[in-house]
């Protein structure tokens, strides 16, 4: 079994970036957190910049903490599901969240809530299936 905690690398369009994930688990699961962090291997304008997508169960919204494996977000009733140790998976949302990044260039640390870009990487990854 390897390290789920590892720094993973991923290229996109020559760019290099650096992804891990974590999981914060408290006593409860509605107090349980996955985190997507990304962080370019450059850094813009001299500043290190990262990225989290931050992922909490919810209603309809289910985080891996023990019945599925590790790094695995599902939004129900249709079931669409990443697991986000997946390089496909980090790369649709990556996309999704890059505009997040375009319209607040001065903060270096951006903590923001992952399932709007999960529910925007699903849809992009259903209608690139449909095409095929």
């Amino acid at each position: 079994m390897g390290n789920d905690r590892r720094v993973r690398r991923l290229v996109v369009d020559g760019a290099t970036w650096y992804w891990t994930v974590r999981q914060r688990s408290r006593p409860e699961y509605a107090d349980c957190r996955l985190v997507l962090s990304l962080f370019p291997e450059v850094a813009a304008d001299g500043v290190r910049r990262r990225l989290d997508l931050v992922f909490a169960p919810g209603p309809d919204r289910i985080v891996s903490n023990s019945y599925f494996e590790a790094g695995t977000v599902v939004r129900l009733p249709d079931r669409a599901w990443l697991n986000l140790h997946e390089p496909g998976a980090v790369r649709l949302l990556l996309d999704a969240a890059a505009p997040l990044l375009d319209t607040l260039p001065s903060v270096r640390d951006l903590e923001v809530d992952g399932w709007p870009c999960f529910a925007e990487a699903v849809d992009r990854a259903g209608a690139a299936g449909s095409d095929r």
